[in-house]
């Protein structure tokens, strides 16, 4: 993709300039590449635990963005659809190294995770039935349905602050459940309530500004400084490379030329893309239909990874019939306990569509699944860069206009009762294994109630719960209380 550099005769902010006195010294591309590289491998702990690394070695160690710049591209990925941790990887990137960083930065919050799920989904399959294997992903069931229970409610606390949006939470909640509608058409309700809300019920719709991140590791948030005050930094500390009051470098500023390249090559990536699978393996061929599903769903899922999930369910489990509700259950377990963006969970829902329809043969279903886990994977990612690249200068310029930002907050509100039929549809599969008319699992309906308290009430970490409930499940194992 050609870089949307300022042209030669501008002045360009670039890591390349002269230090300025009493500022950190500018990052060179070499030392982002480092960074990013090591962040996809230990980017653990979900989106929350994501930003709050970003922040801590950006913001406080390193000190190469500010606080409230890097809050800006916080609130500005949190509308955007699609995985905002990795999207505010790419925003950061492309901030400080221009285009190519912001590639940069995506490609490597993704990439670790893509190559660990790959080898994860073949060990899944290959030994995954066997008793002790099978055991675990028994206790790890109970501790995906507390995880989505708390994404809920966490979620649920920090959007639905009014009737108005807990309303709308409700009634996407009833139109997936139990009206069971396409979830594209819940979206599309809800960005039509959001434009009427703007109208009529401005104050209702008015989003919140993100809330700065807990350092990584728990505590308290950091120090925002109030908007109007300069104020000097800290004795003995030099001042961001790019602090509050350095102009924004020219490829931030909004150009109908830098768009228009930036939305032809991302197109033409896409279209590439799906030219290929569709003559390799046809327009109705497995993969085809894979990178047509994942596009769609990165272009409508807004709220984050747990908004995602329930339209792949719907569409990957239900309609295409690429894996089974119970494998979809332990894919996010495995998504859960790697590092890098929760939706990396496509990854593992493209490598059991590849094998388990045998795409390439009997004889070829390694290469199978790991093609179909790439495809899924550019197909749902590719959005998210054009997204940043197209649309960070864009926004910029739109940044506070109600008319724009409350129909995201109306969608925001409707992905609430978007991922409770998630943590529905993932109970019902994990507490009745059998279907409704079957019998209760009572100890993994004991295994996510003791899952969610850890979670909600004593805030351990993810790692640590979803461990535990692997332990218990091979401990059961062990007693011989479980096959």
């Amino acid at each position: 993709m050609k870089d949307m550099a300022a042209p030669d005769d501008a002045p360009a902010l670039a890591a390349s300039e002269e230090p300025r006195a009493g500022h950190v010294p500018a990052p060179t591309f070499a030392q982002a590449l480092r960074f990013w590289g090591r962040l996809g491998f230990i980017s653990f702990g979900g989106p929350a635990g994501q930003i709050a690394l970003m922040h801590e070695e950006l913001v406080t160690r390193r000190r190469w963005i500010s606080e409230r710049r890097f809050l800006h591209a916080l609130n500005y990925c949190m509308l955007l659809p699609g995985p905002e941790a990795q999207q505010l990887a790419t925003y950061l990137g492309w901030l400080m190294h221009r285009t190519w960083g912001g590639i940069a930065a995506g490609a490597f919050f993704v990439l670790p995770s893509l190559c660990i799920l790959v080898a994860l989904s073949w060990v899944y399959l290959r030994f995954g039935q066997i008793g002790p294997v099978a055991a675990v992903f028994w206790g790890l069931k109970p501790a995906v349905t507390a995880l989505v229970i708390q994404a809920t409610w966490r979620m649920g606390t920090r959007t639905l602050h009014n009737p108005w949006l807990g309303s709308l939470a409700v009634a996407a909640f009833a139109a997936l459940a139990l009206g069971d509608l396409p979830f594209p058409a819940v979206v599309c309700a809800a960005l039509a309530a959001g434009f009427l809300g703007a109208r009529w019920r401005p104050d209702a719709f008015s989003p919140r500004p993100a809330p700065a991140p807990a350092p990584h590791g728990g505590g308290a948030p950091p120090h925002q400084p109030e908007p109007s005050a300069p104020g000097p930094h800290a004795p003995g500390l030099q001042a961001p490379w790019l602090d509050d009051h350095t102009p924004a470098p020219p490829h931030a500023r909004f150009s109908p030329r830098r768009l228009a390249l930036v939305v032809v090559a991302a197109l033409t990536l896409w279209g590439l893309g799906m030219v290929v699978v569709a003559l390799v393996w046809g327009w109705d061929g497995v993969f085809t239909r894979m990178a047509t599903f994942f596009t769609q769903a990165a272009l409508v899922t807004f709220g984050g990874a747990y908004a995602v999930l329930p339209y792949v369910v719907q569409g990957a489990v239900e309609q295409q019939g690429w894996l089974t509700a119970p494998q979809m259950i332990d894919g996010l377990a495995l998504g859960e306990t790697t590092p890098g963006p929760l939706i990396m969970v496509v990854a593992f829902v493209g490598f059991l569509g590849g094998w388990q329809k045998v795409v390439l043969g009997p004889d070829a279903l390694l290469a199978a699944g790991v093609l179909g886990a790439c495809v899924a994977t550019f197909f749902t990612f590719l959005p998210s860069f054009l997204f940043i690249l197209a649309g960070g200068p864009l926004v910029e310029a739109t940044r506070g206009r109600l008319g724009f930002t409350a129909p995201l907050t109306a969608v925001t509100a409707a992905v609430v009762g978007v991922i409770a039929s998630l943590a529905l549809f993932f109970a019902t599969h994990t507490f009745w294994p059998a279907g409704l008319s079957g019998r209760l699992d009572v100890a993994a309906l004991a295994l996510a109630t003791a899952a969610a308290l850890a979670l909600m009430r004593f805030k351990v970490g993810t790692v640590k719960v979803l461990l535990a409930c692997a332990l218990a499940g091979w401990a059961a194992h062990l007693l011989g209380l479980r096959a």
